[in-house]
């Protein structure tokens, strides 16, 4: 059976596009759930001063305790060499470094240029080897598909910019359509184009259902043999700086799709929508997204698909 590899953002993609400050005690909650439901790669927050996203200034304390749960990768994500630093010191498995391929969402989000930004991802690769840290690091190429600042990126600097963080030392690099813009035709064009210059570097997909094909783009990158993936619990989610951006593709939702082809997560649905009806219920007013909670799991769906 092939298999593919949900990573939860809900504790930081989800929450930071949300005003209210969840509880710590709740976000612990949802950390234990998402892993006890299956999900092995959870990105548990994010290492931004806590006055620019007071919703994720407790990321140490949920690192913390992810790095109990057996089996689990925990990644952060961090926006500079200030947090790579705070990522190591917890010893974060995994820091997700973004990278906007459009200038002006990268001027807007980071205050730098995209290859200002190149430049401190090579600094914090230096950091990370010179200190003996694990740590994995990767590149997020966020707006590779568009943004609403600056309208269209062209797929040449996208390719790039791929080319520049694997020449800076990322281990790894995932393409993302942040504000919702790709469809599966432009998915499968540019995942093509830049696994020929990464190669199996290029291990994730991250794609927003802003306009409704969020897991349409993820089939197009899984047939161009993509197997890796990020979803939020119930849907939400979104850059603060790209205005429009809504939505990650729901982690249940992409979840029963899989399920549904006979391609094994590890995840268990059931469990995985009981933990969305107690998120629903944190986020009370909030407004949430995602199909498969309201229509619920067909009959026709084989036992063993769900193992």
């Amino acid at each position: 059976m092939s298999s593919a590899i949900l990573r939860e953002v809900g504790l930081r993609d989800g929450l930071q596009s949300i005003a209210r400050v969840l509880p710590t005690e709740h976000k612990l909650a949802w950390l234990r759930g998402a892993h006890a439901a299956g999900l092995r790669e959870i990105e548990v927050g994010s290492f931004v001063p806590a006055r620019l996203l007071p919703q994720l200034a407790d990321t140490a304390e949920l690192v913390a305790v992810a790095r109990t749960l057996p089996g689990l990768v925990t990644s952060v994500l961090v926006p500079n060499l200030k947090g790579a630093e705070r990522a190591i010191e917890v010893q974060a498995d995994l820091m997700l470094l973004p990278l906007s391929a459009s200038h002006a969402h990268s001027l807007a989000n980071l205050r730098k240029t995209p290859d200002e930004v190149v430049a401190e991802i090579a600094r914090i690769v230096d950091l990370r080897n010179s200190s003996g840290s694990r740590c994995r690091i990767e590149v997020g190429l966020s707006t590779a598909f568009g943004c609403t600042i600056q309208g269209e990126v062209k797929p040449a600097e996208v390719l790039r910019l791929v080319q520049a963080v694997l020449e800076a030392g990322a281990d790894h690099v995932g393409l993302a359509d942040t504000v919702g813009y790709a469809d599966p035709l432009m998915v499968s064009r540019l995942f093509e184009q830049a696994l020929r210059v990464a190669g199996d570097k290029l291990n994730c997909g991250h794609f927003h259902d802003t306009r409704g094909l969020g897991l349409a783009n993820l089939m197009a990158a899984w047939n161009l043999g993509i197997t890796r993936f990020d979803a939020c619990l119930a849907g939400i989610g979104g850059c603060p700086h790209a205005p429009g951006a809504s939505g990650n593709i729901a982690t249940e939702d992409a979840a029963w799709l899989f399920a549904s082809m006979g391609v094994s997560t590890g995840v268990d649905i059931d469990a995985l929508l009981a933990l969305r009806a107690q998120a629903a219920q944190w986020l009370d007013g909030e407004t949430l997204h995602g199909t498969l909670w309201r229509a619920g799991l067909p009959k026709t769906l084989r036992a063993e698909a769900l193992a």
